[in-house]
């Protein structure tokens, strides 16, 4: 399977239009992946337009590498969490950028990598990093952390309802080393939901706490926005309600000139906005990207422009 195959972007044209991408721009793709947006945003910034892309996975970046050759001096490519965003666009001496793109979903090259430990689908090892480097892994968590302590993890970061009666099982069947023994162990104790595997959440909160995702959004986003020129843009797609809520929350507070509480009568907090909503609501796939990427359905699109 070639790599334009392998990966579809999601939202790509609505990244296009939304970021608006112009000769002389200069733009962030904050999770370059295999570069399916980056190519759009360089083809419609010609001839002078430029891009820095940024992904924590070094195998992501050799794809991107090889799609982006054509491109020579407009892009630069860097190995690193996205939470570093201001130190990675300083060191490009860019004061300011005019879009900047978070596309916070697993690759289809990740999820077809059985090595990489990302789905439960293949049996490999519970390994589930981005980074190569990150000196913890997933067989880490499931095998050092108390029972309390993993079951909080997987209600915290994988909203899973049978969270307790998954870490109790998991403790039981100690040392878990692969996908399929972890997925196999779940399967025994939480019913299937329709198509929904039951390891499926499971699998979201060990990945989002080996690579410390919520974190690295949270401190990334102000960052962001600091970066952007006045009407610049800032465009992030999520694919579960925990990053579209950090998402929407940001944006919203940083569109209110006022975030004090609502009952209280004078404001004190001397807070201006510097964003404004482009998207109220969050953008959907349309039926027939879905039907075409299935991986799309639960894409969600949050566009907000600078304006200070």
């Amino acid at each position: 399977m070639s790599i334009s195959t392998l990966h579809q972007p999601v939202l790509y044209q609505e990244i296009i239009y939304f970021l608006q991408p112009r000769n002389s721009g200069r733009y962030v793709d904050c999770t370059v992946g295999s570069a399916g947006h980056a190519l759009g945003i360089l083809t419609a910034s010609a001839p002078d337009g430029k891009l820095l892309g940024i992904d924590l996975d070094p195998k992501a970046l050799e794809v991107a590498r090889e799609r982006l050759a054509g491109f020579a001096n407009r892009v630069f490519l860097v190995q690193a969490s996205f939470a570093t965003l201001r130190e990675q666009i300083d060191a490009f001496g860019w004061d300011y950028v005019d879009g900047i793109l978070f596309d916070l979903g697993m690759s289809s090259m990740q999820l077809a990598d059985a090595e990489r430990g990302f789905s439960f689908m293949m049996d490999a090892p519970l390994d589930m990093r981005f980074d190569p480097k990150n000196p913890i892994c997933a067989a880490d968590l499931v095998n050092h952390l108390s029972e309390k302590e993993l079951a909080d993890l997987l209600y915290q970061f994988g909203e899973e309802q049978h969270a307790r009666k998954i870490a109790q099982a998991i403790v039981k069947a100690r040392p878990l080393r692969t996908t399929g023994q972890l997925a196999q162990i779940i399967s025994k104790v939480v019913p299937r939901e329709g198509e929904i595997h039951p390891a499926t959440r499971t699998f979201q909160a060990l990945r989002i706490a080996v690579n410390q995702e919520l974190d690295a959004l949270q401190k990334a986003l102000p960052q962001a926005v600091a970066s952007l020129c006045k009407g610049g843009r800032l465009a992030v797609i999520s694919f579960h309600s925990l990053e579209d809520r950090i998402v929407k929350d940001f944006i919203r507070r940083e569109s209110r000139d006022c975030i004090c509480p609502p009952k209280q009568p004078i404001c004190t907090c001397g807070h201006q906005a510097i964003l404004k909503e482009v998207t109220r609501k969050p953008v959907r796939p349309k039926t027939e990207e879905v039907l075409a990427n299935p991986r799309a359905r639960s894409a969600r699109l949050r566009v907000a422009e600078k304006i200070a």
